[in-house]
């Protein structure tokens, strides 16, 4: 791909309210699902990067949106990577299943994205793009798959962000890769 290709990245958050506590044996095939469902995530062409808490392999541990809310923040090339990954792989299991684990949400619980490449989103501007969402409505800023905007509609979003590394206690599951590294995907 070329460079102007992976000028942006599509970020994601979403946040699921769990409805028994983590270590309850309910929650066993969720948490039995983890490790592989993370890893097709990271083997995916077009993915990017994925926060987890520092010492983990996931972020299940974090618990910035509240002691019962999970949250999965991540990174990718396209929406189309993206989509690829939730609905056309093994993820989508967990999706089928994910009443077992977790509440039905009320209000908006996924939110998409566009930032410049390089720029790894913090949780603390996640959770800001959700409840922009939320109090909003979709729009270039803060969006869903349903009401998806493109990256050159969301140009006037994305201001002047420099790249960044995620914060010291939630490092990536693999480093963001180079554009040169990223067009070999």
């Amino acid at each position: 791909m070329t460079e102007a290709a992976h000028a942006t990245h599509l970020a994601q958050l979403n946040v699921a309210t769990l409805l028994h506590p983590f270590d309850d044996p309910r929650m066993a095939p969720f948490v039995e699902m983890l490790d592989p469902v993370n890893a097709a995530a990271d083997a995916t062409p077009g993915f990017v990067w994925r926060l987890v808490e520092e010492g983990a392999a996931d972020a299940t541990g974090l618990r910035p949106a509240g002691e019962d809310v999970v949250v999965n923040l991540s990174v990718w090339e396209t929406r189309e990577a993206l989509w690829d990954f939730a609905y056309r792989s093994g993820h989508l299991e967990v999706m089928r299943r994910r009443r077992e684990w977790f509440a039905r949400h009320v209000e908006a619980h996924m939110v998409l994205w566009w930032i410049p490449a390089g720029h790894l989103p913090t949780v603390g501007e996640a959770l800001e793009r959700l409840a922009d969402l939320r109090a909003h409505g979709p729009s270039p800023r803060a969006f869903t798959f349903a009401c998806a905007y493109t990256a050159g509609e969301a140009a006037q979003h994305l201001g002047t962000v420099e790249p960044t590394q995620p914060e010291p206690a939630v490092p990536s599951a693999r480093p963001a890769p180079s554009r040169d590294t990223a067009a070999a995907r």
